[in-house]
């Protein structure tokens, strides 16, 4: 602080005096905070977000059987037969209870 402003509480302004680069300065300024309002939005649209997550998952899945289709195919046909062995295990698990 200057000692002409110190004692009237006013604050020693710094930065540039050129009213162009004040605009260029003020300018950048509102440049950056859009940016951030940009940001912040896009951070707290959660349905937009979910969508973008299910489609780099479908995106990345598609491509995995691209690459190479029987393996994902056996991969799903096992699982298949996995959740059907479960389904007749647990229905045999549970008459076999029930008559007791």
């Amino acid at each position: 602080m200057s000692s002409s402003s110190a004692g009237r509480g006013v604050p020693e302004v710094k930065g540039p005096s050129d009213p162009e680069a004040i605009r260029a300065d003020i300018a950048a300024t509102r440049e950056q905070l859009g940016r951030t309002v940009d940001e912040l939005s896009h951070r707290l649209d959660v349905p937009a977000r979910a969508k973008e997550r299910v489609e780099r998952v479908r995106q990345g899945a598609l491509d995995v059987y691209l690459k190479n289709p029987p393996v994902v195919l056996g991969g799903g046909l096992a699982l298949v037969a996995m959740m059907v062995g479960v389904v007749i295990w647990r229905s045999k698990h549970t008459s076999s209870r029930r008559k007791r």
